[in-house]
């Protein structure tokens, strides 16, 4: 029978039983291999896992009895690690069905409301433990019922688990007591003792957990108690910002340049953000440190600021974020949006509260992190205001900031690139025209914005083929005086693409100038790329050609030394020089030299010098000459 779409139609229509419905078979032990050894990125999230269960057994215990312990303890010897909590314990029933069933979760009953003060949300962690421990063993009395029998869990890594009840002398033997709560063995597999050395828990326990609510001990020393510095009293507001860059300096190993408190209850969001004391680049991503509820969730966090923001550093405790199912990211949902659009606004009010009452502060914040605050001025209109009149920018003048330069010149014109700034600045500060480098990122188009907030100032874009209108004619009388060495330049310069004109300006010492503007180089950057395409892309970009836009070498007729090089009579010497004067304005503008540019200015240094030395040859034959007439009137 063909697969036709009439066959399939009437095969499906036909009045047959259903087939039977299988469910899907799992191999426990791959799956346990999946999730302890594949889901987290590092072996050390063990110990969080054991945290976060004690943690959320004591936190249930507490809902029952508001007056109970909150003691979790760690022993480890190496071989052994042990963790015992007062915590809501365990029936064998709720053995069966949360601890033996993937994916399920205490935490999952209910309602969310009830739910939200628990850590664990997914019912894998004690999974993670299996990256490090040949078994697990999980002895437990529930304090839900007055003589709940005590009862013992015993999983191994290859899937298998096994049950059963104990009386109240096991329990006594097995963890020193027969009060309620949970004690959870690990042996260590092999390979991974080291995990279980008493100071590598206490430190990992302290990096994961030092800000949670309850006591928790490693050995004898305890990793909790201190409260965080933002939740904390202090005598006076330098006392608060000392103790601030003090946990910053044990947190990041970094003195922050300032610190803004980030106290936002309406996201549930409450640290501190620590403005870097070096320039870092835009694109490198912040590693943030968020603790959910007191737990160290992550210390890579790098969606929870806006991506201006990256010239700080957070670390904030939250109730309101998600974990992802390994607790090593955030969620990306809306109210990670919210948030982020929130600690945003508060780095924001921070700058405008500087630009108010500490303008030093805003200064030396300035002139580390320019660029962030550009990027955040361009698409913050507020910011702009505030922001704009203190940014500093490249000028002819210096560098300044846009207000200082507005009170010294009506109009204020700028550059699209760097290439440009550099072929005008010296004529435009000789000139007395205020030129502002835009070539940088951001800064064109916050110039362009200037007159939102000085409308009194005018802004124009200056092309650097704009910058012959600008100069000072010669006199015709003068221009034809130099006729000569004007014909020969351009004879020279013709095959680089390179027009020569003749003005007068101001710097006398500067001799010559070199003005490429855009679409030159832009059609240079063509004919380059066409040279070296193979036929098909060398016939499209030959499609692309228009025009020929040329560059200029406008020669300074106020120049001592362009005057001297038109008297010289020699042709073959005035094109050197001319050459040899091209090559120095190239250098002089920054760009870079081609081949074909290159073998010029070599041409020229070459040429120019053979012309200033006589050859060695020429020097012997003319001292050797005294000497033979020497020895004729001799003979």
């Amino acid at each position: 029978m063909s697969y036709s779409p009439d066959n399939i139609a009437r095969i499906m229509t036909q009045n047959t039983p259903a087939p039977p419905a299988h469910t899907f078979q799992v191999d426990l032990r791959g799956l346990v291999d999946l999730l302890s050894q594949h889901l987290y990125a590092s072996p050390r999230v063990f110990v969080r896992e054991l945290l976060q269960n004690g943690v959320d057994a004591v936190t249930a215990r507490r809902s029952l009895d508001p007056g109970c312990p909150d003691s979790i303890r760690f022993t480890a010897d190496g071989a052994v690690l042990r963790v015992t909590d007062t915590g809501i314990g365990l029936t064998e029933d709720e053995v069966h069905r949360l601890l033996a069933t993937i994916g399920r979760s205490s935490k999952r009953d209910g309602l969310d409301e009830a739910r939200k003060e628990f850590l664990g949300q997914f019912g894998i962690g004690l999974l993670a433990c299996f990256v490090v421990a040949e078994t697990i063993r999980v002895v437990s009395r529930s304090a839900r019922t007055p003589d709940a029998t005590p009862v013992e869990w015993i999983a191994r890594g290859d899937g298998s688990y096994t049950v059963r009840t104990l009386s109240d002398s096991d329990l006594a033997e097995a963890t020193g007591g027969t009060e309620p709560g949970t004690t959870v063995f690990l042996e260590a597999r092999r390979g991974c003792e080291h995990w279980f050395d008493g100071a590598t828990v206490a430190e990992l326990a302290a990096d994961f957990g030092s800000l949670l609510p309850y006591d928790v001990v490693v050995g004898e020393r305890r990793i909790t108690g201190e409260p965080a510095p933002w939740a904390t009293a202090h005598p006076g507001p330098a006392a608060r910002q000392a103790a601030l860059s003090a946990y910053c300096q044990d947190t990041f190993g970094f003195a922050p340049l300032d610190s803004i408190e980030l106290d936002l209850p309406l996201v549930g969001v409450r640290g501190v953000a620590y403005v870097l004391p070096g320039q870092v680049s835009p694109a490198q991503r912040g590693g943030h440190r968020v603790h959910l509820k007191g737990m160290l969730l992550t210390d890579r966090a790098d969606a929870l600021l806006p991506d201006w923001a990256f010239f700080v550093r957070c670390v904030l405790d939250t109730d309101a974020l998600r974990p992802t199912a390994s607790r090593e990211a955030l969620y990306e949902d809306e109210t990670l949006a919210v948030v982020r659009d929130a600690l945003g606004a508060r780095v924001r009010e921070w700058l405008a509260e500087l630009s108010v009452s500490a303008p030093d502060r805003l200064r030396r914040f300035l002139s580390v992190h320019h660029l962030g605050v550009k990027a955040l001025a361009l698409h913050d209109d507020e910011v702009l205001r505030l922001m704009l009149p203190w940014l500093p920018f490249e000028t002819t003048d210096g560098e300044l900031t846009l207000d200082e330069l507005a009170r010294r010149h009506d109009t204020v014109r700028y550059t699209r690139t760097v290439d440009e700034f550099r072929q005008v600045s010296a004529i435009a500060a000789a000139q007395g025209l205020a030129v502002v480098n835009g070539g940088y990122t951001y800064d064109a188009d916050l110039v362009a914005r200037l007159p939102e907030i000085r409308p009194q100032v005018a802004v124009a874009e200056l092309d650097a083929s704009a910058v012959t209108a600008h100069l000072d004619p010669v006199d015709p009388l003068d221009e034809l005086a130099l006729g000569p060495v004007l014909a020969t330049a351009r004879a020279r310069l013709d095959p680089l693409g390179c027009d020569v004109v003749l003005r007068s300006f101001h710097p006398a010492s500067l001799a010559a100038l070199h003005l490429d503007d855009r679409a030159a180089r832009a059609e240079r950057a063509r004919a380059e790329a066409e040279a070296s395409a193979d036929d098909l892309w060398s016939g499209i970009l030959g499609a692309l050609k228009e025009s020929t836009p040329r560059s200029r070498l406008v020669l300074n007729h106020a120049s001592p030394l362009v005057r001297r090089v038109g008297a010289i009579d020699d042709q073959e010497l005035a094109g050197l020089a001319v050459e040899a004067l091209y090559g120095q304005a190239l250098l002089q503008a920054r760009r870079p030299l081609r081949p074909v540019d290159q073998a010029l200015v070599n041409r020229a240094f070459a040429g120019l010098l053979e012309w200033a030395t006589p050859t060695p040859q020429a020097g012997l034959d003319q001292q050797d000459e005294p000497d033979r007439h020497d020895d004729e009137d001799d003979r």
